[in-house]
């Protein structure tokens, strides 16, 4: 049984590594940055306009292609809260009265109660908050025929005591886009956002691997 055991544990570690490697792999090819792209050779319409490099002057300097930078302002904040309570209480009682003659005088009325109690109470309450500032700048990844984009990118930070990661991917409609090239993050649809850090303070506030690996086969 040990010998099982210590086989389990080794398949555990080995797993590990490989989980954080596919992981990170996928986080790159999901938030990397995307290159502006060449527009496709047209013929010319005129000797000055050309359809394909026209921008309107109110759109000022606006991302409306691959490639192009806009900046996201996180301004995510959010705040739940639950509470149920629940009280059922029953009482019954039953009694016979025997006859105080006859054969059935011999049955004592005690014999013959009787008498149940049922209650219950229970409550749960549940609270949970969060906020997000700050500004990321992101790329367009694909411009669709409606005229909203897909953005995505990250921000790396080195701090001295660990690496802090922001990785953020949604559709943003041209529209909400304001003249500094700047859209709120509660204003794009489909957001995923990753706030994830490394180093010594994340470690400290993590369960070891041993204890996470029996903490997921415990029964208890």
């Amino acid at each position: 049984m040990l010998h099982r055991h210590s086989k389990i544990l080794a398949l555990a570690l080995l797993a590990m590594p490989m989980a954080a490697q596919a992981g990170k792999a996928r986080t790159v090819a999901e938030f990397g940055p995307t290159a502006p792209t060449s527009p496709l050779p047209a013929p010319a319409n005129g000797a000055i306009f050309q359809v394909e490099n026209y921008s309107p002057l109110t759109s000022g300097s606006r991302a409306s292609r691959p490639g192009d930078v806009l900046t996201i302002m996180l301004v995510e904040r959010t705040s739940a809260t639950k509470s149920n309570s629940a009280t059922t209480g029953r009482n019954g009682s039953v009694g016979l009265s025997p006859p105080a003659t006859g054969p059935l005088s011999i049955i004592n009325a005690g014999d013959i109660n009787m008498g149940g109690d049922q209650s219950f109470k229970g409550k749960g309450e549940t609270a949970q908050s969060n906020s997000l500032s700050g500004e990321l700048s992101v790329t367009v990844a694909a411009v669709y025929p409606n005229g909203t984009m897909l953005v995505r990118g990250e921000k790396f930070l080195t701090l001295n005591r660990g690496d802090e990661n922001v990785q953020f991917s949604g559709i943003v409609r041209t529209a909400d886009i304001g003249v500094d090239n700047r859209v709120l993050s509660s204003r794009v649809a489909a957001a995923h956002i990753r706030y994830t850090g490394k180093g010594e303070i994340a470690r400290a506030s993590q369960q070891g691997w041993l204890q996470r690996f029996f903490s997921r086969i415990s029964p208890f």
